[in-house]
């Protein structure tokens, strides 16, 4: 098995018994680079020269005994999260050559860990969107099929971790840009409590909703990258001063006694059959391992989709204020004075998805329309998250599809924003309430492509997740697959 097929916890066994060099590690991850990126498109960004540097400087902490979480591990960032002198664009033609001065906090406990950089990965633009399609730099295809989409909006992330293109990697979830993409490319995604991880010099989309999480090819490796990236930040002023545990202490805990819900209201009419199967497989599973299941109800999320797409595109609307070509970024020539260098210079930087959002949510911010929108969709989310806390009385976890389909073509849903709107109907009321969830693999349609289950705790919970999370993936029996590319 090549060194770009194993996990972190694989890879650092091999390296801490000397089997292995950070830098022939690197070397196979960029080996796979080389062979599938062209196919795959999961980078904006490779940072080859750097991350052979980092490697090497890894080796000589190795041979003086300085061994870290993350020596030597390559790890790919999603292109929003700020990394000094290294360009990140955010997948739009507005910032296709900005250089922040700084590292993103999450960035620099990864380089503290001792990670290698292997680059930036695709994504939608400014994480506006569910198929990474809406990238300025082109789309992301899936590994399992180079026809269809990844997911996304953290689509270059979930795709680099399923083609061993990178070891980990980093993405965000604003509405289910983790778990989607991770359910369709077969990995694990945890998106983490809001306030756990901090978003400190993450380009911000929706900053009630944002969360910055780890894209793992198991869940041991996700509890790893946890222990490294969560924990509180004074410079971000949403994160929160709470304990942060171990993860790896809950891998092998089990799950007997344990209560999980079965929310009636993801188990409807229209989820693809074969997602079904899969996800009362895996039901069963928990089921056999102790835990009894019991259906609850969280009767508001039917709202959910509406809530989202009123507060989304009204951060968005706020927070991309700031790109109107004065400051940073794309300025638009021959223009006649400030205001047609604003509207020249966002309408070409800008694609149609983010343009759609900005309008979206300057209408429902607007003067006479604030109440009857943005303040009723806020009242809905604290029903929303009243749902879960009165759902977790009764149950220590829930459980649900990740997605309601498997991946679906490129260009299917382009023509059609509503439809496209439907693929994180499982995952956004997760980002209102501010909860944790976890995406498993759980397994394969007769066509071959990943299906994903959904786990999701109350606040501050993840080490539950991991939890049940691991019970699962090592008692399930799924078959060993991996991308032919």
């Amino acid at each position: 098995m090549e060194l770009n097929q194993l996990t972190i916890h694989e890879l650092q066994e091999k390296i801490r018994s000397g089997k292995t060099t950070a830098t022939e590690i690197v070397q196979s991850v960029f080996r796979r680079i080389d062979a599938v990126e062209k196919a795959i498109h999961a980078y904006i960004l490779l940072t080859r020269e750097a991350a052979l540097a980092e490697a090497d400087r890894a080796d000589e902490a190795i041979r003086k005994g300085d061994i870290r979480t993350l020596t030597g591990i390559p790890v790919a960032l999603k292109d929003l999260l700020c990394t000094r002198g290294v360009t990140t664009t955010c997948a739009s033609r507005i910032l296709h050559d900005f250089v922040p001065p700084y590292d993103a906090t999450v960035v620099e406990k990864l380089r503290d860990a001792g990670a290698v950089f292997t680059g930036k990965t695709n994504m939608d633009e400014f994480a506006m969107g569910s198929s990474t399609e809406t990238s300025w730099f082109g789309i992301t295809r899936n590994p399992w099929d180079l026809e269809r989409i990844p997911g996304g909006s953290s689509g270059g992330s979930a795709a680099a971790v399923a083609a061993d293109a990178c070891i980990a990697a980093i993405g965000s979830d604003t509405g289910g840009s983790i778990r989607q993409p991770a359910a369709l490319c077969g990995v694990v995604g945890m998106k983490p409590t809001y306030g756990r991880v901090s978003r400190y010099g993450l380009v911000a989309f929706a900053s009630s909703l944002d969360q910055i999480g780890p894209f793992t090819k198991d869940v041991e490796d996700c509890a790893i990258l946890m222990n490294v990236i969560a924990g509180y930040d004074p410079r971000e002023s949403t994160s929160v001063p709470a304990e942060v545990p171990d993860y790896r202490q809950y891998l092998a805990r089990g799950i007997d006694g344990w209560t999980v819900g079965i929310p009636k209201e993801y188990f409807i009419e229209g989820i693809d059959p074969e997602v079904m199967t899969a996800v009362r497989k895996a039901i069963a599973v928990v089921e056999g391992l102790g835990a009894r299941c019991i259906e609850i109800s969280l009767p508001h999320t039917a709202y959910c989709l509406a809530v989202y797409y009123i507060v989304a595109p009204a951060e968005a609307s706020s927070n991309l204020a700031r790109y109107d070509g004065a400051k940073y970024g794309f300025r638009a020539p021959d223009s006649r004075g400030l205001l047609d260098m604003y509207k020249k210079s966002r309408s070409a930087g800008f694609g149609a998805e983010v343009k759609r959002r900005i309008m979206l949510g300057t209408y429902v911010l607007s003067s006479g329309y604030y109440d009857a929108y943005y303040k009723k969709a806020s009242q809905v989310r604290a029903l929303i998250k009243r749902d879960f806390d009165e759902a977790f009385q009764r149950c220590d976890v829930i459980l649900t599809p990740t997605t309601p389909t498997p991946a679906f073509r490129i260009g299917e849903k382009t023509d059609d924003p509503l439809h496209m709107y439907l693929s994180d109907i499982f995952t956004i009321s997760t980002n209102l309430a501010g909860i944790p969830g976890i995406s498993v693999p759980c397994g394969f349609t007769q066509g071959g492509l990943p299906i994903g289950v959904q786990f999701l705790t109350g606040h501050f919970e993840e080490a539950k997740l991991i939890q049940i999370a691991a019970t699962y993936e090592k008692n399930a029996n799924l078959e060993k697959r991996r991308p032919t590319l």
